[in-house]
């Protein structure tokens, strides 16, 4: 699907801000993919990725992982590793409110990836973490089975798809 956030923001217009909402722009670009949609999937985690191993196990065909990982800038919760599995098993993308590593490895995966930023860290791995809530953060609330469309512009949340 080709699509560019302005152009639906523009389309969309009556809606903004209560069935299409706007990311407030505070994520980096990585991954080979600059553009990716998909029907979203949530996670609520900590410094621990060990659930986001477990979602990438799955069929992620359509979808993007979207985690809340309380914007820690202390350590990553995906890296390379995990951005194969994701592409392997078909993940659109992932949305990481929190920090990713092996950036440079990442970016010759065919997956798009945003993040707050890089931390060559790993985390813990105590199995720790909620998945399919609401989770909020830049200022949008992401629900599970809503839609999200990323490109170089921006980020958007749809409860439908567009």
């Amino acid at each position: 699907m080709s699509f560019k956030t302005p152009d639906l923001c523009d389309q969309y217009e009556a809606e903004l801000g209560q069935t299409v909402r706007v990311l407030a722009p505070m994520f980096q670009r990585y991954g080979g993919r600059s553009s990716f949609s998909g029907e979203i999937v949530t996670l609520k985690i900590f410094e621990d990725n060990t659930l986001v191993r477990e979602i990438f196990n799955e069929d992620g065909r359509g979808k993007v992982l979207v985690i809340d990982g309380g914007g820690s800038l202390r350590c990553a919760l995906v890296g390379d590793q995990l951005a194969i599995l994701a592409h392997k098993n078909g993940w659109e993308g992932v949305v990481v409110y929190g920090c990713i590593r092996d950036s440079g490895d990442i970016n010759g995966i065919d997956i798009g990836v945003r993040a707050l930023n890089t931390h060559p860290q790993k985390t813990v791995k105590k199995g720790v973490g909620d998945r399919n809530l609401a989770v909020t953060f830049g200022g949008v609330t992401f629900r599970p089975g809503e839609w999200l469309y990323a490109d170089e512009d921006g980020v958007i949340v749809a409860t439908h798809p567009l």
